[in-house]
């Protein structure tokens, strides 16, 4: 058998071998089937090279595993496959638009909470009782940091 296949055993052997610890954590027919040809590939170089290439491809071998598993766990590997993406909205925040006593419509039916329009923006609501239909005139009662605490207009 060529050194050359000998290598590619090796290399396909330390690939499953990331597929195991990377991918598929555990003991699974990846990490079996990786260790598996990296030791029939040193096998195989001191069979058909003698011992001076099975002790290179032997330690060969642990080197390539050695810095692969080291340059695949720096924590900037991965760096570039991440999604860094980050959110910085927030809810509506309406303490400083409206205040108690200010008047609106509900968007949509308050049971308990739904969404209600107060000076032309509209927010998410919670009413004081159980159930208010839609297109309900309200009045806010208190502001919450992201609802609104209403009741029907016509209840003072």
């Amino acid at each position: 058998m060529s050194i050359y296949a000998i290598i590619l055993l090796i290399i396909l052997g330390v690939v499953l071998l990331w597929v195991e610890f990377l991918v598929v954590p555990g003991i699974t027919i990846a990490g079996i089937g990786g260790v598996l040809l990296i030791g029939t590939s040193i096998y195989l170089a001191y069979e058909h090279h003698g011992i001076s290439a099975g002790n290179y491809v032997l330690l060969g071998s642990v080197l390539f595993m050695f810095l692969s598993v080291y340059f695949s766990l720096k924590s900037k590997t991965w760096k570039k496959t991440m999604l860094e993406s980050k959110l910085d909205g927030k809810v509506n925040i309406v303490d400083l638009i409206v205040k108690p006593g200010d008047t609106g419509k509900t968007v949509t039916r308050l049971a308990p909470i739904g969404k209600v329009e107060v000076n032309g923006e509209y927010y998410e609501a919670k009413s004081t009782d159980n159930i208010i239909d839609a297109n309900t005139d309200i009045t806010v009662v208190k502001i919450l940091s992201d609802k609104l605490i209403v009741k029907p207009k016509n209840k003072e």
